[in-house]
């Protein structure tokens, strides 16, 4: 057998070397995208830091949990290594622990000696940092592929694709464990979308909605008019096709997943598998342990006293709300909100209220938004405009109207929100010709989602909040005329231990105030209680909450319905078009009691919004007996030419425009129905 010329011998010998070493360092398949940060520095060979990270990374797949999630750290600073994993919300639990495995081999063959890394696979991502970012939201780095066909009908395409991902994303924001949802809609262009949305469970429900709100944005920019794409971040991604790319097997066999621990906790340092020397694996476990327990103590110390010397400062500000990815993730270009409005064209203008002018828009996937272009000259300042973005932005219920971001440039601030196409409800309750189409149903679905929304804003949301201009015009209709809270400019922000506030400066709707708030600037959610009360009186009645012509005298409806009440005629006062139909008169008269519970003069009288949910939904529970309404007047013949007579005695003062607070400074009063505006920090 001939030999082979020494050039060839040596070049296969090269060539199965390479080809080994190419199968042993690629064994496991290549991340769809990965990213080395080289920003923040790198380790060394043999150092302390990766000595943790390879303890780390090597405990990821035998530490996932069942629902495809795992974050832990190891070692103490400077040499601390924090990771996190997340699997796809449809892998099965071997397949999550497999793609796990590899990409803990993969990232460090790929980014052999950088501090921070991250990458994804199909089903997982891994990432690693030596700075602790569990509970941050982030969207950098980020990547987004997308298909090359175009669907046949792309407006109609856009539009299903636009109701989906509302619907998912209102799923995902509010998982707990597992922040993930997945669903189908089949298109009007005989196409079925199948997509997913998923956070990293570490983030809480208001930052998730956030990074699902700028991976919209960004699909919108690079992928829309096409049939799939994906947007991934550190934090969420969000991925649709035309065709079944998920496992809904999956997803339905797998039990709800357990409540989370707080984002902001660090877990405990994972064991790691058994392997290399056992005493040195020991003694970083016991470094990581007693580092992670000594962090975290010391982290709840500082907590603690900042928490306490913030609450003695006089003039306590709410200090939860930061800048970060949060407000730019959600911030558009002021040419794209302009041209979405016809440059605020007087034909896109849908209504005016105390801070400027709302326009109707249309983004360039089609998507309709409502604009609040704020007054010029408000006196807010660039980072309290910022401030109270983000704090809407964390305020998830379906009976709020969904902030989608904001827009800056000189003096200009717009507010974008999602658009409600049957407008407010006063646009109803109060036109003769359109109130008939609100039968007595839809009325009280109105009242019950109300009811919701402010239970969510006084006690579930980690913020509490008092709204303070609740009326008939700032309730929204969607195009099933569901209900939802808007126009939280006057909102106040209470710290979680607080109950009741004082303030110099009284802003709201004439009508609607409470008269402890009206009369002395005391705010509790008692206030919001009896504006609910006013609002559901005026669904029942059709009629708004002023004075009104009844016969020869001049009365208020809330004067009106508590006559008819202690008269036994409370149906009186039912709005003609609901008794024309088949409306349960009982249930809507057990409706009136508890409006008038909601507006009685003594403000402990008050049940809260909890109580006003359970009585509407537990009809065979007892009502208890309402007591006078607050500005009951004893009806005032016009002959006589007086003012009606207010349970409050500053008669004279509202009529001019003014009322006197508790304080003795006069305070600007509205006497129609504009709302007045507070600028100070609230």
């Amino acid at each position: 057998m001939e030999h082979l010329p020494k050039d060839c011998s040596t070049i296969l010998s090269v060539f199965f070397v390479l080809t080994t070493l190419f199968g042993l360092t690629f064994s496991a398949p290549d991340f769809t995208q990965f990213f080395c940060s080289n920003n923040i520095g790198n380790y060394s060979k043999n150092s302390k830091y990766q000595a943790n990270l390879n303890t780390l990374l090597s405990s990821l797949s035998t530490n996932v949990s069942p629902y495809g999630f795992y974050n832990s750290s190891v070692g103490e600073d400077p040499d601390r290594t924090y990771a996190l994993v997340l699997c796809r919300g449809d892998a099965s639990f071997q397949d999550c622990e497999t793609c796990v495995n590899d990409s803990a081999n993969m990232i460090l063959q790929l980014c052999p000696n950088q501090k921070e890394a991250i990458g994804w696979y199909t089903i997982c991502m891994i990432r690693y940092s030596n700075k602790n970012f569990f509970g941050n939201m982030s969207t950098r780095p980020n990547f987004n592929l997308q298909s090359s066909v175009v669907p046949p009908n792309l407006s109609i395409f856009n539009q299903d694709l636009s109701n989906l991902t509302n619907s998912l994303r209102d799923q995902t924001v509010g998982g707990f464990s597992l922040k993930f949802a997945a669903g189908t809609r089949k298109s009007d262009s005989n196409i079925t979308i199948y997509a997913l949305m998923q956070c990293t469970p570490d983030i809480d429900g208001g930052d998730c909605n956030l990074c699902l709100g700028w991976a919209l944005q960004v699909l919108s920019q690079c992928c829309y008019g096409t049939e799939g794409a994906r947007v991934v971040g550190p934090s969420c991604s969000f991925w649709y096709e035309v065709f079944p790319f998920y496992n809904e097997r999956v997803i339905l066999s797998r039990p709800p997943p357990p409540p989370s621990l707080p984002p902001s906790l660090v877990p405990s340092p994972p064991k790691p598998a058994t392997k290399g020397k056992h005493g040195n694996s020991t003694t970083l476990i016991i470094i990581g342990v007693v580092g992670g327990i000594a962090l975290g103590l010391l982290s709840f110390c500082i907590f603690s006293f900042r928490r306490k010397w913030r609450n003695r400062r006089k003039g306590e500000k709410f200090q939860g709300l930061e800048e970060g990815d949060g407000v730019k993730a959600m911030q558009y270009d002021f040419g794209i909100i302009s041209a979405a409005t016809n440059n605020f064209s007087s034909t896109n203008l849908l209504g005016k209220g105390g801070f400027g002018a709302v326009y109707k828009g249309t983004l360039s996937d089609g998507k309709e938004i409502a604009v609040k272009r704020l007054s010029k000259g408000s006196g807010q300042g660039d980072q309290e405009f910022r401030n109270e973005v983000l704090l809407v932005a964390k305020l998830q219920h379906k009976s709020l109207v969904r902030l989608l971001g904001f827009s800056l440039k000189y003096e200009e601030r717009l507010l974008v929100y999602e658009f409600m196409s049957n407008g407010s409800l006063d646009k109803f309750l109060f036109d003769s010709a359109k109130r008939s189409l609100l039968d007595w149903e839809q009325r009280h679905k109105i009242i019950e989602s109300v009811a919701k929304g402010l239970l969510y804003l006084h006690e579930d949301s980690r913020l509490k909040i008092i709204h303070r201009d609740l009326k008939a015009s700032n309730i929204l209709l969607d195009e099933d005329m569901n209900a939802k809270i808007s126009d939280f400019g006057m909102a106040k922000l209470f710290q979680l231990h607080e109950s009741v506030a004082e303030t110099n400066r009284v802003v709201g709707t004439y009508g609607y105030m409470a008269p402890e708030y009206a009369l002395q600037g005391i705010c509790s959610d008692k206030a919001d209680v009896f504006s609910y009360g006013v609002l559901v009186l005026e669904i029942i009645s059709g009629q708004k909450n002023r004075y009104v012509q009844q016969g020869q005298n001049v009365e208020d409806l809330l004067s009106i319905v508590w006559k008819n009440w202690i008269k036994g005629t409370a149906s009186n006062i039912i709005d003609s078009t609901l008794k024309a139909g088949s409306a349960p008169i009982e249930a809507i008269v057990r409706c009136i009691h508890i409006g008038l519970l909601c507006v009685q003069d003594g403000v402990a009288s008050r049940p809260t919004m909890a109580s006003v949910v359970f009585m509407l939904h537990s009809l065979s529970t007892s009502l208890p007996m309402p007591s006078e309404p607050a500005y009951f007047s004893r009806s005032t013949s016009i002959a006589s030419n007086n003012q009606p007579q207010q349970a409050l005695e500053d008669s004279k003062a509202k009529r001019s425009g003014q009322i006197q607070p508790a304080g003795g400074a006069a305070t600007n009063y509205s006497l129609n129905e504009a709302s007045i505006s507070e600028f100070d920090p609230r």
